[in-house]
């Protein structure tokens, strides 16, 4: 390591001490360097100014000849129309409803009962995808909607694995009340590859690993850390590894009460619309369960209590995965029971879990009532079949 005095101003050694991901071995593809105490946090180290320094002198030496090729050739003055996308779903992108697709504001008559500044969202490519990935005669499987693209899945959709870096899928039904439980098998690893797996929301962001925002709780297999909203956290005595069998455990007592609302459908002018509600609204953190507890089990050995008094809303099983370019997929397999090879045998007086195979079929919101005035917002409740 540098010695401290023949650092770049404005880096301190911290910030290039060699941490976790480094050589020795105990790192899991994300730079997170010690922050004090048991927690930490990934950053990166600015720019020293002599980089900077050197970047702006080439930017002088440009001359009029080269402000004349494509590089630098100016944009018309008429940008291009921009085509409006008839509807979308969160698919890899991210969360809530038509994620992706054009939307725009919404005030109902005064005899619909929807808020002022509520968002329409087109709902015709999203339900057709979802019907594709879920039906109520088929079992919890992985998503492949709710994923992202990066992430491959096996063709009876339980097993998982990426080589491009963190990030997350997410099963096709999630819970937000009860108690429930499911185990993860890790298949391979292989010198480079890593795992945080856990609980995700539906606003989860799917491009990030489990844990990195505030809206997933994951279980890190280096050290056997809990993470949420990216921080770490001590928890298990050591981590996890391949051929190690890890159980999710969360309760959600009365949670129904505590879940934010979820996407009306409606038919407006004609074609399906989810109703969103306002971003003021869905700025507003959700408010915690009284009770709520995850647990984490490694080969049915309870490691502790990892997060208490979650935020409500509905949780679904979520992994993500890490490995190098070069090296084979790290790879895990899902079991939404109802057999498990690790059912725990105590849960220290919670509640007994269901096995998440158990969960039912989810269907949107539907509300009756009649159609706005002069045809101004024709409105139709709709159902999925």
């Amino acid at each position: 390591m540098e010695h401290p005095s023949d650092l770049p101003a404005g880096v301190s050694p911290a910030a290039v001490a060699p941490g976790p991901g480094s050589s020795n071995g105990q790192g899991d593809g994300i730079g997170d360097t010690s922050a004090g105490g048991s927690r930490a946090f990934a950053f990166v180290a600015p720019p020293s100014s002599s980089n900077q320094n050197q970047s702006k002198k080439k930017k002088k030496k440009r001359n009029k000849r080269d402000e004349n090729t494509i590089w630098t050739r100016p944009a018309p003055r008429k940008p291009k129309k921009k085509t409006s996308q008839a509807g979308g779903a969160a698919g890899a992108s991210g969360s809530g409803a038509g994620s992706g697709a054009h939307h725009f504001t919404f005030t109902p008559p005064p005899n619909v009962c929807f808020e002022p500044g509520s968002v329409l969202v087109p709902a015709a490519a999203r339900l057709a995808a979802e019907r594709a990935d879920d039906a109520p005669d088929q079992p919890v499987l992985l998503s492949r909607l709710y994923r992202s693209e990066k992430i491959e899945v096996s063709d009876d959709r339980l097993a998982a694995g990426s080589t491009k870096g963190y990030r997350m899928v997410r099963a096709t039904r999630g819970a937000a009340a009860g108690a429930w439980y499911f185990e993860v098998r890790v298949v391979h690893l292989g010198t480079t590859g890593h795992t945080r797996l856990g609980w995700a929301t539906d606003r989860a962001d799917l491009q990030l690993p489990v844990g990195c925002d505030a809206y997933s709780f994951g279980y890190r297999d280096v050290d056997g850390a809990k993470v949420h909203k990216a921080w770490r956290d001590k928890y298990g005595d050591q981590g996890y590894g391949e051929g190690d069998v890890v159980g999710f455990y969360i309760s959600l007592p009365d949670g129904e009460q505590f879940e934010p609302e979820q996407p009306t459908l409606i038919e407006y002018k004609g074609k399906p619309f989810f109703v969103q509600a306002s971003k003021e609204k869905l700025k507003t953190p959700p408010t915690a369960v009284p009770g709520s507890e995850i647990r984490y089990f490694k080969n049915g050995v309870s490691q502790g209590s990892a997060f208490k008094d979650i935020p409500g809303g509905r949780y679904y099983p979520a992994a993500s995965m890490y490995t190098l370019p070069d090296q084979p997929n790290c790879v895990v397999k899902f079991n939404f029971g109802p057999d498990f090879e690790f059912f725990p045998q105590d849960f220290e007086g919670l509640p007994i879990p269901q096995p998440m195979s158990q969960v039912p079929y989810q269907t949107y919101q539907v509300k009756n009532e009649g159609p706005g005035e002069n045809d101004i917002a024709e409105i139709k409740k709709l159902a999925i079949a």
